[in-house]
């Protein structure tokens, strides 16, 4: 059987990542455990250990994230801080990784070391072991797949959880990613996130990476709607509302937040703890059917997705 199809209707491309990964999930059937211990969240859960374990893998692919501008020890730290950014979004710890390389027999060997290099210093910086990894040879291809092995907080912070009237908080400020450079220069909010899981009051939350509205929905339960106001939006510097809402590569944390807590002592606590990063209260969760007018028709505007033109 051919890898290839001959119509687009029968490609990755008609399903998109959305539909492709629901499409695996039922193919895997009963092999593949439910979120938060199989897909469906920013992180796997490991179980079987004293301290549960989270699993995370993400690429970086010549082309699609980044290009020859960039300079190779980017790439690497990218690559590390991509995978240690939705640990966070799980209020975990990083622990080890592995390195997958897939290369053209034509990359450049000091192209390789500089990546490699800038890797290194990132991960001696986040306190990350890198134990080992493969090397494939795929002709026309330059991409590297980390795959990182973190522990879980004690209490475990999942995309799940959010209820009606919950506010729904950013951290940093969004859209301009790969023009501004940020998409290189961000911070995983590894302190942010752990801080969150220890907050009764953090019911859910989740990496912001593939833009505000394409994400928000997976943090939105069944029969609400998200209730995000445009001038709450926090902007990167010539950013407008579409670009904070579609853009991506922010990686920046989203979660929502119990509406019984005090917005003012949640701040507050915040401050203390953070003074130099920004959180921002967008909106909040309503019914679905009640979103008020002033509110953002999120289906309006699209972040990336995968496979999807």
């Amino acid at each position: 059987m051919h890898p290839f199809a001959s119509r687009r209707s029968d490609s990755v491309a008609a399903l998109g990542e959305i539909g492709l990964i629901s499409a695996i999930r039922g193919w895997l059937g009963s092999a593949a455990p439910p979120p938060p211990f199989g897909m469906g969240d920013d992180c796997a859960v490991v179980p079987g250990s004293r301290r549960r374990q989270l699993l995370k893998v993400d690429p970086v692919v010549f082309t699609r994230h980044f290009d020859a501008r960039v300079p190779p020890r980017a790439v690497g730290a990218k690559l590390l801080k991509r995978n240690l950014s939705d640990i966070a979004a799980m209020g975990g710890r990083p622990g080890c990784a592995v390195v997958a390389l897939l290369l053209d027999p034509q990359v450049s060997v000091a192209w390789l070391e500089q990546f490699h290099r800038g890797l290194a210093a990132c991960a001696r910086h986040y306190g990350v072991a890198l134990v080992g990894g493969a090397v494939g040879q795929a002709p026309g291809t330059l991409s590297a797949s980390l795959t990182l092995l973190g522990q879980a907080p004690a209490r475990l912070l999942t995309r799940r959880g959010a209820r009606a009237g919950d506010r729904i908080y950013v951290t940093g400020v969004l859209g301009n990613s790969l023009a501004s450079g940020h998409h290189l220069s961000f911070r995983p909010r590894l302190a942010e996130g752990a801080w969150c899981a220890r907050q009764p009051a953090v019911r859910a939350m989740m990496d912001l990476s593939d833009g505000l509205a394409k994400d928000l929905p997976a943090l939105t339960p069944a029969g609400l709607e998200a209730a995000v106001l445009a001038r709450a939006l926090p902007r990167r510097a010539r950013a407008d509302v579409r670009a904070a809402l579609s853009d991506g590569e922010d990686h920046e944390l989203l979660l929502a937040v119990d509406r019984q807590r005090d917005p003012a002592s949640f701040a507050a606590a915040w401050q203390k703890a953070f003074p130099r990063t920004r959180l921002t209260c967008i909106g909040r969760f309503v019914r679905r059917g009640q979103l008020p007018p002033e509110a953002l028709r999120l289906d309006d505007y699209h972040g990336f997705e995968h496979l999807r033109a």
